[in-house]
């Protein structure tokens, strides 16, 4: 039979360690002037998972405007046949 939960009984959450945490990976850090350009395809290929999809912010850690930028290069790219809308499966 269940028996009634007692407050002493209950497991207790751990707490995490501080260095445990995953540290986000900067793929790439812009300077003040530096531009997007569609045209730089070695670039724009680390912002890109091997199959061809945008990676996105949590990733890359870039800051939102940036990563709209990097977007948007890349839909470019793709447009002008620069890089790949998908890799093909092997």
């Amino acid at each position: 039979m269940a028996q009634p939960q007692s407050s002493t009984s209950r497991r207790r959450r751990r707490r995490p360690e501080v260095n445990t945490r995953k540290r986000k990976r900067v793929v790439y850090k812009f300077g003040e002037g530096d531009i997007v350009d569609y045209k730089d395809v070695a670039l724009l290929r680390k912002f890109m998972s091997d199959r061809g999809k945008i990676r996105s912010r949590r990733l890359t850690g870039l800051s939102p405007r940036r990563q709209r930028e990097v977007a948007k290069a890349i839909k470019n790219a793709r447009e002008m046949a620069l890089l790949p809308y998908t890799q093909t499966r092997s």
